[in-house]
């Protein structure tokens, strides 16, 4: 089969991949919003504390799985234990929720590219969300760009692991990185921020709350990628020499300082622009689509300011989108027998279907509700990163933590060095990421942080 033979041919091409799926849209509307509501430098300090530990550990399990077992998930967890079999089906809906209207967003910023490059961020900038909720509520425009994401996204995934996906990722993520530090580096010299970098960088533990810890393990959770079945595909791609303790450390490095960067980019002006006020930040597309604008248009340069910015979030939107549709491709080829771009084909259909549904929900069907949520888009999100990621988390925990145990991870993980966290990871798996899983998903579904 074609997805056993891949592989990435070096580790930091594998490190780049990875690194580049874990950042995406997570990192930069979500991590702004949750560090300026929780306390700014406290919520920065636990965050990282959580991803060295809780982070690390979920994120090492799900790579060594996918390496020893060489599968996609629908056929990983079976391949552990026959009765966790239905695991990998649960894992596998996750990216196949997701993909389809994460492109439906990619397509949204996209727009705003153009709407930059036309120098048209006025326009955008006026009257909060009105310009923004005129585009969406559109149904042509949307999926024109929707499509072209889809598009963009299929073709370097048909290309391949190697000539598609690490390719593209050693180009991308270092121009990522090249742009977020200059946006980040910027926005601190604009008036007035200079008080939002103090807030965004020093702990005030006056602010420290329980809200903060799950705040934190929320953000984390979904912002690296985890119990989405994208790790362990690039796992089973990931080749046996490479040092996997290494690896995923250095996954956390590019992650959490492309976050930190987001943070840096963002909480600063918009605090400024707040009169110092953070509750002000909105969330999520408020943010990048409502907010921003309205910052850019102020500040000086600021339409070509918007325009790097939207580039760059453009790119983090589409390292992401390439490993969530690489995860459903993966699926296809192994339980269909299907070739490449056969499987590419299938899931391009499957994704304009269910992408059209979440375009149409801010249009025509606006008044569709599901569940009492906002629009479509938002209910999907709900399910997938609310409920179904956090159930295949904390199986996952059980699996190896009390039935495989955990030896079945750090013998992958010692194939050819030390384990030097293993004492840490053990106590993670077994007793602390299972409580956190429960503490995100009652958090998640009852509304208590995020």
């Amino acid at each position: 089969m074609e997805n056993k033979k891949s592989s990435f041919s070096s580790k930091i091409g594998f490190v780049l991949a990875a690194a580049g799926s874990a950042v995406g849209l997570g990192n930069i509307w979500r991590f702004p919003y949750l560090a300026a509501k929780y306390g700014g430098g406290i919520f920065l300090l636990v965050y990282l504390i959580l991803a060295i530990t809780f982070g690390f550990a979920l994120m090492i399990t799900e790579i060594a799985i996918g390496r020893k077992t060489g599968k996609s998930v629908i056929g990983a967890y079976g391949a552990i234990n026959k009765k966790f079999a239905p695991l990998g089906i649960l894992a596998a809906a996750v990216p196949a929720i997701i993909f389809p209207y994460y492109c439906v967003i990619g397509g949204w910023v996209m727009k705003y590219i153009t709407v930059y490059l036309t120098n048209s961020g006025t326009e955008a900038a006026v009257n909060g969300g009105e310009y923004f909720g005129k585009f969406i509520g559109q149904t042509a425009e949307p999926m024109i760009y929707f499509i072209i994401f889809i598009v963009l996204t299929a073709v370097i995934v048909m290309l391949g692991v190697e000539k598609g996906i690490e390719k593209v990722s050693k180009i991308m993520m270092p121009v990522l990185v090249l742009i977020s530090l200059f946006v980040a580096i910027y926005s601190i010299t604009l008036p007035g921020a200079l008080d939002g970098f103090i807030y965004y960088i020093k702990p005030n533990f006056a602010d420290f709350g329980i809200e903060t810890i799950v705040a934190a393990m929320g953000q984390l959770f979904y912002s690296m990628s985890l119990s989405m079945g994208i790790m362990i595909t690039y796992g089973s791609y990931m080749r046996k020499e490479d040092n996997l303790e290494g690896s995923v450390r250095q996954i956390e490095v590019f992650d959490t300082a492309i976050a930190f960067l987001s943070g840096m980019m963002i909480v600063p002006v918009v605090y400024a622009f707040a009169g110092g006020d953070p509750t002000k930040i909105n969330a999520g597309p408020g943010l990048m689509f409502q907010t921003l604008p309205q910052v850019f248009d102020i500040m000086k340069g600021g339409r070509y300011i918007g325009l790097i910015f939207f580039i760059l979030v453009f790119l983090a939107a589409l390292t992401s989108s390439i490993s969530l549709m690489e995860t459903i491709v993966s699926v296809i080829m192994e339980k269909f027998k299907l070739k490449r771009i056969p499987a590419c084909i299938a899931v391009i259909v499957f994704a304009l279907a269910l992408g059209t549904v979440s375009v149409l929900g801010f249009g025509v069907w606006s008044g569709v509700k599901p569940f009492g949520k906002d629009d479509i888009l938002t209910f999907f999100d709900f399910l997938s990163n609310n409920i179904m990621m956090p159930i295949v988390a904390l199986i996952t925990c059980i699996l190896i933590g009390y039935i495989a145990k955990t030896k079945y991870v750090e013998d992958e993980v010692q194939l050819n060095s030390q384990f030097k966290a293993k004492k840490m990871y053990r106590v993670m798996i077994k007793y602390i990421a299972p409580v956190f899983m429960v503490v995100i998903f009652i958090s998640s579904v009852f509304g208590f942080a995020g």
